[in-house]
């Protein structure tokens, strides 16, 4: 009797002690389940090279290759006017012919007196050789000879002054006198411009003033329309502007247009340099610091923190010059609830 209730007393004992490490397990099993939170997914993008074309957009204006505003040397009165506007003259056209009739009066009076003073020095030359004639005599003669041939070249300059021609083959833009009117050095006579070759301006940063040479090609496009054209790199300004920190460049502009006019505002795409080997990560993957700029990398499954350096910008991209391979995998998305170390599970890989 007393072994059987031994015996029943150790098994209650057993049963006890089963019940409560079960209950133990369970609630243990349950605190660790409270612990551990579910892992979220993340997007992911493996690293490759890519083509990197780097390109820039930069405005400009359009300049005929030569313009001058047209004026007189002297003040006078407009005798007659050959201004064509909107029509193209050749280099050496007469514009503009200011009155010159006393200049005129003036030069014949000059000529005719030249004309005695040659008659007198052939007579003395033949005297001289039989010493009709002081040698004295017949130098100053020789020197009034010589003095009226420079008093009529200074007088047909002044007739020259009075002459407005065109200094280039050109056409003529609107003209601002008429016959009869009195001008002065200062008056706006008309304009010329070459036809049919215009020039490009444009400015582009500091940090691209090496990459600009002569022979360069640049594409660029009117306010008006989207059509491309073309042009030429001429020169650039020896010098960076202390203001602006840019750099002017001119070019030449390439075929002919009805739409190209000068002073036209145009925008200007250069293309820099093409890198096949390029890394493009999207941009969303960085992480901006104060000093730094920081790409989550999977490591063995868990999250790493990379400082890395980055080079041109793109809309959706970014090109990382320094801190990652290629076949890294970037975390894309969920970068504010990853910790170092942290494990990795993905929703999506590209």
């Amino acid at each position: 009797m007393k072994k059987r209730t031994i015996w029943i007393a150790v098994v209650f004992v057993l049963l006890a002690a089963l019940f409560i490490k079960v209950g133990f397990s369970k609630q243990t099993d349950k605190e660790k389940a409270k612990k551990e939170k579910p892992q979220k997914k993340v997007a992911a993008y493996i690293v490759k090279p890519s083509l990197l074309i780097d390109e820039i957009s930069v405005s400009g204006s359009l300049k005929a290759f030569e313009t001058v505003d047209l004026k007189n040397e002297v003040a006078g009165r407009v005798v007659s006017i050959n201004l064509p506007e909107g029509k193209f003259v050749k280099s050496g056209t007469l514009l503009v012919k200011l009155f010159d009739e006393d200049l005129q009066s003036t030069l014949k009076k000059l000529q005719s007196q030249l004309a005695i003073q040659q008659q007198i020095y052939k007579r003395q030359s033949e005297l001289i050789k039989v010493n009709g004639i002081s040698q004295n005599d017949y130098d100053l003669t020789g020197l009034q000879l010589n003095s009226l041939k420079a008093d009529i070249e200074v007088e047909k300059t002044l007739i020259r002054k009075t002459e407005v021609r065109a200094p280039f083959d050109g056409v003529i833009g609107l003209r601002n006198v008429s016959v009869g009117a009195i001008v002065t050095p200062s008056t706006m006579l008309a304009t010329i411009r070459t036809a049919n070759k215009l020039k490009l301006d444009f400015f582009v940063p500091e940090k691209y003033s090496s990459e600009i040479h002569q022979g360069m090609k640049v594409k660029f496009t009117l306010s008006n329309n989207d059509k491309l054209y073309d042009a030429t790199v001429l020169a650039t300004e020896q010098g960076i502007d202390d203001a602006t920190r840019n750099l002017k460049v001119r070019a030449l502009v390439s075929g002919q247009s009805n739409q190209l006019l000068a002073g036209g505002f145009t925008n200007v795409q250069l293309r820099m340099r093409e890198n096949n080997n390029a890394l493009m990560i999207p941009t969303q993957a960085i992480i901006p610091q104060e000093e730094n700029k920081i790409v989550i990398v999977a490591h063995d499954g868990k999250a790493k923190f990379v400082k890395v350096k980055t080079g041109v910008r793109k809309a959706s991209s970014v090109e990382i010059t320094k801190g990652i391979e290629v076949g890294d995998t970037i975390v894309t998305s969920g970068l504010l609830f990853l910790k170092e170390g942290a494990g990795l599970s993905y929703s999506t890989v590209k």
